[in-house]
């Protein structure tokens, strides 16, 4: 069986454990290790100690479709929809300038919940306060280290945390991720090719 880590529990991490599920056929086993003590990333939600059903979105507060992703992303819409993650957001803003034919979402239980979600429907293991910070190559599988514990090996690895944060790992990952690129002359550059 395959093992595939995916690294940070935002909308990215989440939504690619879905689609990994979708498109694996083969039996896979699929974990997902956030730094923080919750998943949501720059999706998070938190509530009142003594009101746990006061809650506040800490990012993103509102989703904004418009209409080239209703088209391309029409499914994902529907079903958050269908499924009470997501309705239409019908207060007004102030200050909001909206483009013409696109419209906004609320959820009503907080932008996490659209995470979590995606982390049930894909029936991925989820490992919280797990920070990576070595990535090695050993017998051709990816040594995942973390601040605690011992190393784990996966198949793939696939990291949807911010930038920075990538920029601080160590290992083997550093000769893969952040190998120096020379500037060529364009003409030397072959067509669909990038000349950086």
């Amino acid at each position: 069986m395959s093992r595939i880590l995916v690294v940070g529990a935002g909308l990215t991490g989440s939504l690619c454990t879905v689609l990994l599920r979708k498109l694996v056929t083969a039996p896979v086993y699929l974990a997902l290790w956030e730094k923080t003590g919750d998943v949501g990333g720059r999706m998070a939600t938190t509530s009142n100690p003594h009101n746990p059903q006061c809650i506040a979105d800490l990012g993103a507060q509102y989703i904004t479709c418009t209409p080239q992703y209703a088209k391309e992303h029409q499914n994902f819409y529907e079903e958050l929809l269908a499924h009470g993650i997501l309705k239409p957001l019908t207060s007004p803003i102030e200050g909001m300038k909206g483009k013409e034919g696109s419209c906004n979402f609320v959820s009503p239980y907080g932008v996490s919940s659209i995470i979590k979600y995606y982390l049930k429907k894909s029936d991925t293991e989820v490992f919280l306060n797990q920070c990576v910070t070595h990535i090695n190559l050993k017998d051709n599988k990816w040594e995942v280290s973390k601040d605690t514990g011992s190393p784990e090996l996966f198949d793939l690895v696939i990291l949807t945390m911010p930038v920075p944060q990538i920029l601080k790992l160590q290992g083997d990952i550093v000769n893969c991720v952040f190998r120096r690129r020379v500037r060529k002359p364009a003409w030397t550059a072959l067509p669909g090719t990038n000349s950086r």
